[in-house]
C-alpha cells in the first residue's frame, strides 16, 4: 500500500490490512529584519539555506520576513531541490509515487507526512521508497500503521492507494495515537474502537467504535474499490476525538 501525503496533534492517517489477501511556517520578528543577515541578497541566502535540514529551515523562516519570503517564495528553489534530494529515496523521485505533486517543497512535505517506521505493527515495514507499507504474511493477524505527524486542528488530506490484493480486510482512515495497530484475527482494526474511524475498501462500510456507520459511496450498486485506484482521504479535526472524514475516488 502506498500513501503520499500532504501537510503534532491527536490524529494521524492510517491503514489496516489482514493476510487474507501543512505544516507551515510564519514570520514572527517584530522588526521584520535580522541585522546584517536580513540584508543579504536572496541568492546568497538560498545558497546557505540549501545546506540546512528541515527543522533548521523552520527556524530560519521565523527570523524575519525577508528570510521567510526567500524560503517560501519559490517551492522549486535550490533550497527545496537540495533538501528533496537529501531526504527522499531515488526510487520515490523517479517513479510515479509523487507524480501529482508539482514542486520539490510539496514532495518534501509528502515525505514528512508519510507512514512512520516507528508507529506501525511489528508485522509491517515501510519500503525503501519511504511511502509504501508492506505487510509480512503473518497468519491470523491484522496490522496497520500511522503516519509520522498527527493533527488536532486544520484541514488535511492524504492520497492513498492499494497496490496488491485487498485480502479479507483493507481499511484506510484516521486514528488517534491511542488506537492499536495490531490485533489477532482478521478484523477491521481501524474503526474497531472509539479511537479510530475507517473505510473498509472490501465492503465499502464506514466504521467507528466497532460499529458500521453507513457505507460509501452512498448509491445503488455502489462500485467496489479497484486495486491501484487512488483515493482521497480528508480529515478536519473538530476536537481531539471528533473528526469529519470524507473519502472519494479519483
Amino acid at each position: 500500500m502506498a500513501a503520499p501525503a500532504p501537510g503534532a496533534g491527536a490524529a494521524s492517517g492510517g491503514a489496516g490490512c489482514s493476510s487474507g489477501g501543512g505544516g507551515g511556517a510564519s514570520s514572527g520578528s517584530g522588526s521584520g529584519s535580522a541585522g546584517a543577515g536580513g540584508r543579504l541578497p536572496s541568492r546568497v541566502l538560498e545558497l546557505v539555506f540549501s545546506y540546512l535540514e528541515l527543522s533548521e529551515l523552520r527556524s530560519c523562516a521565523l527570523v524575519c520576513k525577508h528570510w521567510y519570503r526567500c524560503l517560501h517564495g519559490d517551492e522549486n528553489s535550490e533550497v527545496w531541490r537540495s533538501l528533496c534530494a537529501r531526504s527522499l529515496a531515488e526510487e520515490a523521485l523517479r517513479t510515479d509515487i509523487l507524480c501529482n505533486l508539482p514542486s520539490y517543497k510539496a514532495k518534501v512535505r509528502a515525505f514528512q507526512h508519510a507512514f512512520s517506521t516507528n508507529d506501525c505493527s511489528r508485522n509491517v515495514y515501510i519500503k525503501k521508497n519511504g511511502f509504501t507499507l508492506h505487510r509480512n504474511p503473518i497468519a491470523q493477524s491484522t496490522d496497520g500503521a500511522r503516519t509520522k505527524i498527527g493533527f488536532s486542528e486544520g484541514r488535511h488530506a492524504w492520497e492513498v492507494w492499494w497496490e496488491g490484493p485487498l485480502g479479507t480486510v483493507a481499511v484506510i482512515g484516521i486514528a488517534t495515537k491511542r488506537a492499536p495497530m495490531q490485533c489477532q484475527g482478521y478484523v477491521a482494526l481501524l474503526g474497531s474502537d472509539d479511537q479510530s474511524w475507517g473505510w473498509n475498501l472490501v465492503d465499502n462500510n464506514l466504521l467507528h467504535n466497532g460499529e458500521v456507520n453507513g457505507s460509501f459511496p452512498q448509491c445503488n450498486n455502489a462500485p467496489k474499490y479497484q486495486v491501484r485506484n487512488r483515493c482521497f482521504l480528508r480529515c478536519e479535526p473538530l476536537s481531539n476525538h471528533a473528526f469529519i472524514c470524507l473519502f472519494g475516488n479519483f
